[in-house]
Order: C-alpha cells, then sequence, then structure tokens
C-alpha cells in the first residue's frame, strides 16, 4: 500500500535526514503530489531500520501497481521524492561549514553519509563492483553499476544538455535539476585563489569517497601554471583527500572535457606508493623531482614550498607540451591540434606536497587509431575505453559485461577448451592455460585475477611515452634537471 510506503520513508527521513517533526505533514504532502496520489489515509506503518534502497523500491513498485507511475518514469520518481526529503542546499552547506571549523575530514565524511543516505551516492551498487588488488599493486575494478564510455565526441562536449540548460552534465545548475535526476545533488562552496569552486560526490565513485571539484564558470578543462597552485589549494582545505586533474585531451582525458573540473577522494591510489627510481635536483631549488617506478611514464615533484613545487612542475609542463621526437611518434602538435599534456595529482605528505606528472600523449596513427599510447587493440576486449586519470594512477575500471564474460573464459578453462563465441578472448585463455590445466573454479578466479593485473599492467605501459626511466631523466636533464 502506498501510505504505508510513504510513512515509512517519512520516518526514515527523520531518522537520516534531518528532516524536522514540524516539517513531515509538508514533506508527506509533497509526496503526495509527486506521486499524484489522492487524499491520504495513516497507515501506522514505521520505519524499522531498512535500507533506503529497499523503502524505495516499495514506494515505487506501490505507485506503479497502483497506476500512479509509469515504469518508464520511476528512477526519476525516486530521485524526486529523496530531493524531497533532504534538507536544502543552504542548510547542507550551513551544516558542512560548521562541521569544517571542527574538522575537515569531520566535513567530507559528513556530506558523503549524507549522500549516501539520500540515495545520491549509489553505494549498495557500488559495493557489490567486484574489486580486487594485483600482486603488481594495480587495484582492478569492474563497473557493473554503468555502461562503457566510448565516444570521445561527447567528452569534448561535456554530455552537452539538449536546450543548453544546463550547460553541461556537472555545471552546478545542475543541482536539484529534475530533468537530468539531480534532486538529490547537494553541493559546497570552495575557492581556490579568486575562483569560486564547488565540490561533490560521484553517484558512481571509484574509490573511497570518490568526488570532483568543479569551476562554478563552464570553461574548458585545462593544466596550466595555475592549475598547480589550484590542485595545492584543495589539499591545504582538506589534506586528507588527493586531488588531480586529467589531460585536457580527447582520448586520454576524462567524459567531460568542457567544464574545468579536477578529481579526488579519501584513498591512496596505487601510483602515491611507487617508489622514485631515479632522483634530480634543479639549480635554486629546495623542492626535488623524482622519475618513478611505474609503469606509465610519471614523475614526482616533492616540496614543502607551494611555489616551488608549481615552478617546478611547470617547468616540466612547458617542456613536455612542447617535446617533439618524431622517431618515437612524439608530435607536440600537427593539424589536428594538441597532443601532449600532463595529468597532475598532488596528495599532502609528511615530505610536505607531492605533485605527481604523468605525462600524456593522444597521438593516433594508421597502425593505432584509437592511439599510439592507448591501450593496444589486443586488449580492448578488457578495456578499449580511455585511461584517465584514475587508471594512470593504477585504479582500473573495467566494463560491467566482463564479469559474465569472463565467467564463462573460466568455465572453458577448466573444461580446457575455448568455444568460438569467446575468440575474442583468445589472448586471456592461452595466456592463462599455458601455466597448467585449472582444477576448479577458485582455482580460476586466481589465475583470472592475475591475468586482469597483469593486462592492466600491460596497458599502462601501452601509455608510457617513454620506453624507460632513464628516457625519461634524459628527458628532464634537457629541462635542466640534474642528479
Amino acid at each position: 500500500m502506498i501510505f504505508s510506503a510513504i510513512d515509512r520513508l517519512i520516518g526514515y527521513a527523520e531518522a537520516h535526514l534531518a528532516l524536522p517533526a514540524r516539517d513531515k505533514i509538508y514533506a508527506r504532502n509533497t509526496l503526495l503530489m509527486l506521486l499524484g496520489a489522492a487524499g491520504y489515509e495513516r497507515s501506522g506503518a514505521e520505519y524499522a531500520g531498512e535500507p533506503v534502497s529497499e523503502l524505495l523500491a516499495d514506494l515505487i513498485s506501490s505507485a506503479v501497481g497502483e497506476g500512479l507511475v509509469s515504469e518508464e518514469e520511476a528512477e526519476r520518481t525516486a530521485d524526486a521524492v529523496m530531493g524531497a526529503l533532504m534538507l536544502p542546499p543552504s542548510a547542507v552547506e550551513a551544516k558542512f561549514s560548521e562541521l569544517y571549523e571542527r574538522s575537515p575530514a569531520a566535513a567530507t565524511e559528513w556530506l558523503y553519509d549524507y549522500s549516501v543516505k539520500a540515495d545520491y551516492v549509489k553505494k549498495q551498487k557500488l559495493d557489490a563492483n567486484p574489486r580486487f588488488t594485483g600482486k603488481n599493486g594495480l587495484i582492478v575494478t569492474v563497473n557493473k553499476a554503468k555502461p562503457e564510455f566510448r565516444d570521445p565526441k561527447r567528452a569534448v562536449s561535456g554530455n552537452s544538455v539538449k536546450g543548453g540548460y544546463p550547460k553541461c552534465s556537472i555545471c552546478r545548475e545542475n543541482e536539484g535539476y529534475h530533468a537530468r535526476a539531480k534532486r538529490t545533488l547537494r553541493t559546497v562552496s570552495m575557492t581556490f585563489g579568486d575562483e569560486k569552486w564547488f565540490w561533490q560526490f560521484s553517484p558512481y565513485g571509484y574509490f573511497r569517497q570518490h568526488g570532483i571539484a568543479v569551476n562554478e564558470r563552464h570553461i574548458p578543462m585545462h593544466v596550466d601554471a595555475e592549475t598547480f597552485y589550484r590542485l595545492m589549494d584543495f589539499v591545504d582545505c582538506f589534506p586528507h583527500y588527493f586531488i588531480g586533474c586529467n589531460a585536457p585531451l580527447p582520448r586520454i582525458g576524462g567524459s567531460v572535457l568542457a567544464h574545468d573540473h579536477f578529481q579526488g577522494g579519501g584513498e591512496r591510489l596505487p601510483l602515491f606508493h611507487a617508489s622514485v627510481k631515479i632522483g634530480l635536483h634543479y639549480d635554486g631549488y629546495t623542492a626535488s623531482a623524482g622519475v618513478l617506478d611505474w609503469f606509465g611514464t610519471a614523475i614526482r615533484v616533492t616540496g614543502e614550498d607551494r611555489a616551488e613545487v608549481a615552478a617546478l612542475s611547470e617547468i616540466i609542463r612547458k617542456g613536455w607540451v612542447s617535446y617533439r621526437d618524431e622517431a618515437r611518434g612524439l608530435i607536440p602538435e600537427d593539424s589536428e591540434g594538441a597532443h601532449h599534456a600532463v595529468s597532475p595529482t598532488v596528495v599532502k605528505t609528511e615530505n610536505g606536497y607531492e605533485m605527481h606528472l604523468i605525462l600524456r600523449s593522444n597521438i593516433t596513427s594508421e597502425q593505432y587509431p584509437d592511439g599510439v599510447f592507448h591501450a593496444h587493440p589486443e586488449f580492448h576486449i578488457i578495456k578499449k575505453e580511455s585511461i584517465g586519470l584514475i587508471e594512470a594512477q593504477g585504479l582500473f575500471i573495467l566494463p560491467g559485461r566482463l564479469e559474465q564474460q569472463l565467467g564463462e573464459v573460466k568455465k572453458a578453462l577448466i573444461a580446457g577448451m575455448l568455444p568460438s563465441e569467446l575468440a575474442d578472448f583468445q589472448l586471456v585463455y592461452d595466456e592463462i592455460a599455458a601455466k597448467g590445466r585449472l582444477r576448479d573454479d577458485a582455482e580460476a578466479e586466481a589465475m583470472m585475477r592475475e591475468e586482469l593485473a597483469s593486462i592492466c599492467e600491460r596497458i599502462l605501459q601501452n601509455t608510457a611515452v617513454f620506453a624507460t626511466a632513464e628516457d625519461t631523466a634524459k628527458f628532464l636533464k634537457e629541462l635542466g634537471f640534474h642528479a
């Protein structure tokens, strides 16, 4: 019965969404309006600790069953219902600011928890995504919550919205916007330098408390000297988080290149644990640089002085965006535009600021039309999407289809024969089978995980613009760095 579902949700909102008792009648009437229900009868049902997903499912099922809501409207209706039960953006921001004065970590923890309880962050779905850490230190996840992203043109347009409002999928005007099912989105303001930005959590985050910092102005993504200061501004405000920026180029950048934004959160990704293989210095600076022992091409600039870290990072960025070595296929710019960029990411440690610069190139060739420094074709069955900031730091997000497909490959490994319909997985099958016949599903699962981590390692090696750490050090020495 729909009234029972409404009453239990009202109880949930009182317990978890800070709905004041004084506003219960108003909230209930708002839900009746959203559902198109005529009248109301008190059911006597009370909230008994059920998860919000179950309460929403009961409500929507009842609404559909009673002909109030169509199946097509179900998701948007659920979003509208939860949005009506939440604190308004001003109250969320006030609470966040109050907690921030006590502890930045307490503020972000509260906002994340509130976003989960409001069903904006789909934590139940995220927790269902398979995830493991390989022997090589790379983290591999299978993203069952979202479809594969294979359209770089959508990234350039920023997932623009028909009609022009909001201008793209991450503009602040999405907060509460019904047409994009963002009634439950809540953001908090921040200032970097003289620019206004805001923070929000990702509904389908890839790691702990994954969120994005977004420029209030709808301007294209870019990385320049000021970007390094903006990133350090962020970790000054939230020292328990890391923050980074995708390379602002198609094919290797993020899914929204048309709007300036960063990504970060509360997890230390594998790149941060990489050791320095070749340490370098620059005359006049106490900050230092180091070529990392990493699968891609990555440099760490470390120092306590913000200005020094930013200056050395800018020397490297400027050197890379103009670097040319045609013998290696490294062409910084041609008739198609710029091809070189850096993906910077920063974390605060006992050493001060650690700015990681991942050198990226999106150049293509006849042999590699999807990108010379992209996952090579033999790995596309596992990962064809762009290798963006998160993967470049060692956390791979693989498509959800693999759960079922690799399950079939595991059966084939135990049976000792790969069926023709799984021919695209021949490489995976052959590499595992070469290690010996597998006896059972547990053994097959362990070997499959080892294989996936190995493929992800090789994909990162595909993205490396310099083949060795020594080559990367040579590039840095040409810019004035020395041992």
